[in-house]
């Protein structure tokens, strides 16, 4: 039992104890309660508040009684398509040489899982991803080999670089001096998505073109299972954004599922692996990095945090779909 479960029995005992009537009490309680501690399903959480198709279109999947890996590889397929969207797919930022390298991960209720690296030139990685899962005995496919294998099954190679990238590239690249560095402090705005469908199953999908101006050939957190997203069915779901480096070295998703398996709210899992990410990374916080996390578990309870202040998130739930700003942990 977690500490707020614990908290809401003393709660309720204390209320039998005074004789008021506790159903009425509880209905009082449940038309303010928080988004973080609702607990319904269908529900489906992604990061980011900013566009919300993404979740719309994972949200009807849901509706119309689809399954959770459907409604997450279809909604971020949204945001692969949008040439707006500069940090994830079509119209990604590109590395320190003006090329785009997408990573994905897709995760289901049934424990499988997929993920492709450093692909170039094919647009939706999460659907690359999720035919690693289905068609072949791998995990990740990289590269090159993961380029064949979408072109197999009959992806179009295209240049994912729109002029509005390239020009922001050429603009950083006449700027470059000896003094800087991929880590920065430049937003990269990684989707992930995670769903429970009205059968109680969950599923998460991971995708981006990882950090702006990257070195080339540098692979973030979004495709590596148990650092940029993890599902447990019988426990809950975990995702991650910011930057990559610093959610690896704790593996933050896989960390968050297993403190929610130890009877922790999403919530709370989600500000112990942020608490945990800040003292292992505590050699570059001085650098104002962002790193940030969403969970949902069983229930359909969700949790976000972030290591700063900027992280929000999207929800959407019984017909609503809405957007939150995340708590944070360090106040600069």
């Amino acid at each position: 039992m977690s500490h707020i479960s614990r908290r809401k029995f003393i709660k309720f005992t204390a209320l039998l104890g005074t004789g008021i009537p506790v159903l009425s009490h509880l209905k009082l309680f449940s038309k303010t309660v928080s988004p973080l501690t609702e607990s319904s399903i269908p529900v489906v959480i992604a990061t980011w508040d900013r566009d919300r198709k993404p979740n719309l279109k994972a949200w009807e999947i849901l509706e119309k009684g689809g399954n959770s890996l459907d409604a997450v590889e279809q909604g971020v397929r949204v945001a692969e398509d949008d040439p707006e969207n500069n940090s994830v797919g079509y119209g990604g930022l590109p590395d320190e040489n003006g090329i785009v390298t997408l990573d994905a991960s897709i995760m289901d209720w049934r424990g499988r899982a997929g993920a492709v690296a450093y692909l170039q030139n094919i647009r939706n990685p999460i659907s690359v991803a999720r035919l690693v899962m289905e068609k072949t005995k791998h995990v990740m496919l990289a590269g090159e080999g993961a380029k064949k294998f979408a072109l197999a099954y009959g992806f179009k190679e295209e240049n994912l670089l729109t002029e509005k990238s390239r020009e922001a590239w050429i603009k950083w690249k006449e700027g470059l001096s000896k003094e800087d560095n991929w880590i920065g402090s430049d937003s990269h705005d990684t989707i992930t998505m995670l769903a429970i469908d009205k059968y109680g199953n969950i599923s998460g999908a991971c995708t981006t073109s990882g950090l702006r101006w990257k070195i080339h050939g540098r692979v973030g957190d979004s495709p590596i299972i148990g650092a940029g997203l993890y599902v447990d069915n019988e426990v809950g779901a975990a995702g991650a954004t910011g930057v990559g480096e610093t959610i690896m070295r704790v593996l933050g998703s896989f960390l968050i599922v297993e403190k929610m398996r130890d009877g922790y709210s999403p919530q709370e899992a989600c500000e112990y692996a942020v608490r945990r990410l800040i003292e292992k990374n505590k050699n570059i916080v001085k650098e104002k990095f962002q790193a940030a996390f969403i969970a949902l578990n069983k229930k359909g309870e969700i949790g976000a945090y972030s290591v700063r202040e900027g992280f929000d998130y999207v929800l959407s739930r019984n017909g609503k779909t809405e957007g939150f700003k995340s708590k944070y942990e360090l106040k600069d």
